[in-house]
């Protein structure tokens, strides 16, 4: 088992297949023009197969492909098919714009959930945000994914003054629809020009939400990231990630390898571990995971604080979210 030095064990590992995208989303993204890793620094079907191989030799039971948008890939589907050969529970999330493409690949992997990103739901303000036109066909794939009882989620990043006036909106969808709401605290990375007074809290969320609707909390699981609640007479349910304000890094039991093959012990981390290079160099890798995971920071990488109104992001040390993977 890979466990840290505060005896966190870590059994969830997220991929990211690329840091492309199809969306420019201006929070994930620092620019509209952006250059792309070229793919022979990409981790390549084999590479991503042999140590996803290795991490569940070592307890891995649970991974979610990320992006940027890991969709656009080519290949793909043969990710997907052959991690779907692992004895783990396969997730994935994606802004959803090729889950109709990709519907066949989808249900033969039997995901056990898909996140899809979508901070709106006005098709102008889709534009705004994400400055492509893709809402009508996002909201269609989020049917489609419900119509193949594929368990469906939506992160949406709540940011001030942006679109914190449509959260009763989205809470209203879980009226009708069985999908869990995940409402997110808005994050600082580079060059995503992150600003404190951008934040609405996990306490302004609930202050909204229940001057309209009665909540009940769900019972956490020890390393659920998201605090869930149910209201009554609603099928889905809802759900806050409150990353700045309440942060959850006692239970943590995630780790992430980027598209270029850099192992990340934590979202926030200032450091990463370059297991690309050592395996096509045909080195041990084994040990450059263990040291990576014993090396992990206690809370938020070791250089955020929950006093998120004093942070200084120009002394922040990460890498864009498009190239972490969300």
């Amino acid at each position: 088992m890979l466990t840290d030095t505060f005896g966190r064990i870590h059994n969830y590992l997220r991929i990211s297949l690329t840091d492309n995208c199809n969306l420019r989303c201006f929070y994930c993204m620092p620019e509209e023009e952006y250059s792309f890793t070229p793919n022979e620094k990409l981790m390549q079907v084999d590479e991503i197969e042999q140590l996803a191989r290795l991490f569940v030799d070592q307890g891995i039971s649970k991974i979610r492909l990320t992006g940027g948008e890991p969709l656009v890939r080519k290949d793909a589907a043969n990710i997907i098919a052959r991690l779907s050969k692992l004895p783990v529970e396969l997730h994935m999330t994606t802004n959803g714009i090729r889950i109709n493409d990709m519907l066949p690949q989808l249900v033969d992997a039997k995901f056990k959930s898909i996140n899809i990103s979508l901070d709106t739901l006005q098709s102008g303000r889709f534009f705004q945000i994400t400055r492509r036109d893709y809402f009508d066909r996002v909201r269609a794939n989020i049917d489609l994914l419900l119509e193949h009882g594929i368990h469906t989620k939506i992160n949406m990043v709540v940011m001030k003054g942006i679109n914190d006036d449509e959260i009763l909106d989205f809470v209203a969808w879980t009226a009708r629809k069985p999908i869990e709401i995940r409402f997110i605290e808005f994050m600082p990375f580079s060059g995503n020009k992150w600003s404190s007074n951008q934040v609405y809290t996990q306490a302004d969320i609930l202050a909204t939400i229940q001057r309209s609707y009665p909540i009940e909390p769900i019972t956490a699981g020890p390393h659920d990231t998201a605090k869930a609640f149910s209201i009554a007479g609603h099928v889905g349910r809802i759900a806050i990630i409150s990353t700045m304000t309440a942060p959850f890094c006692a239970g943590c039991n995630r780790i992430r390898l980027t598209a270029d093959g850099k192992l990340k012990n934590c979202l926030f981390s200032t450091g990463e571990t370059d297991l690309l290079t050592a395996l096509r160099a045909g080195d041990e890798v084994l040990p450059l995971i263990q040291a990576t995971i014993s090396a992990k920071a206690k809370e938020l990488g070791g250089q955020l604080t929950t006093d998120f109104e004093h942070i200084d992001t120009d002394f922040l040390k990460n890498r864009s979210m498009i190239t972490i993977g969300g």
